[in-house]
């Protein structure tokens, strides 16, 4: 039985951004959209996913979890704000403009302005020390595959819980886009591609979770779980490993923020 459907891996590169948080470049905002607080007792399960061409929907994310997404990065690295941008779930749902499905880097560049809007935040970047993991491949080489998937295709990395596992299908994905979803929704810290891999690769990746992981928002799996541990399944399915170090991170520190308006 599928328990809840984690977080969808939206791999996005980012915009340029400037010392105090702005965007440099143009992007287009969403055509419409609400941000709602999610009550307590409703706060299960998170996602950000397209549904069709032109709905965006992120489902109970705090702010800190939004910026997260937006910029790519590990929640560890932001810092800074008032209680409440780790304290409230929202719901974002919007309609994106133009007539074909927007990319992703496109998603996200909407989601930027958005939360900038909305929310008013105000932040800027700091070179900092952080405890990392670095991906790199293990003895005896990589294991992937070259995708099949169309050139073109979008990346994806959607992660489903189970009552003892999770399962991650990733298709079209490069390594980039592999540490980036594992930094910023799976691991409780940054990770580094130094795999040297340059191409794009379906894969499919089962493990066990434990209590760090996901952010705390799921239990660890029992010990009697017939999945690996997720550094064992890297190695073992996927040829590559996840190693422990420290590393200079461009980190992110919110000036200012406000609870958004009602819609």
């Amino acid at each position: 039985m599928v328990r809840w459907i984690a977080v969808s891996g939206l791999v996005m590169g980012s915009l340029g951004l400037g010392a105090q948080g702005t965007v440099a470049g143009k992007a287009e905002p969403f055509e419409v959209a609400t941000i709602k607080l999610v009550d307590p007792g409703e706060r299960a399960g998170r996602f950000i996913r397209m549904e069709g061409d032109h709905r965006f929907i992120g489902k109970n994310y705090t702010l800190k979890l939004l910026i997260a997404a937006a910029y790519e990065l590990n929640p560890k690295t932001i810092s800074g704000g008032p209680g409440w941008v780790t304290e409230d779930h929202y719901d974002v749902v919007a309609v994106t403009p133009g007539e074909k499905k927007p990319s992703r880097d496109q998603q996200m560049a909407m989601l930027r302005l958005l939360i900038s809007e909305r929310f008013a935040l105000k932040f800027h970047r700091e070179q900092k020390e952080f405890s990392i993991y670095e991906l790199s491949r293990a003895k005896g080489g990589s294991k992937l595959k070259a995708s099949t998937q169309a050139p073109d295709e979008a990346p994806q990395t959607i992660s489903t819980v189970y009552p003892q596992k999770i399962k991650m299908p990733a298709r079209n994905v490069s390594m980039g886009d592999f540490a980036s979803v594992l930094q910023r929704a799976i691991l409780d810290r940054p990770v580094v591609d130094k795999t040297g891999l340059t191409g794009r690769y379906d894969f499919d990746l089962e493990w066990a979770p434990d209590e760090t992981q996901l952010s705390g928002d799921i239990p660890a799996a029992p010990a009697d779980s017939p999945s690996p541990p997720l550094f064992t399944a890297v190695q073992e399915q996927l040829g590559l490993k996840l190693e422990e170090t420290k590393g200079m991170v461009n980190a992110l520190v919110i000036d200012g923020a406000h609870r958004p308006l009602e819609n």
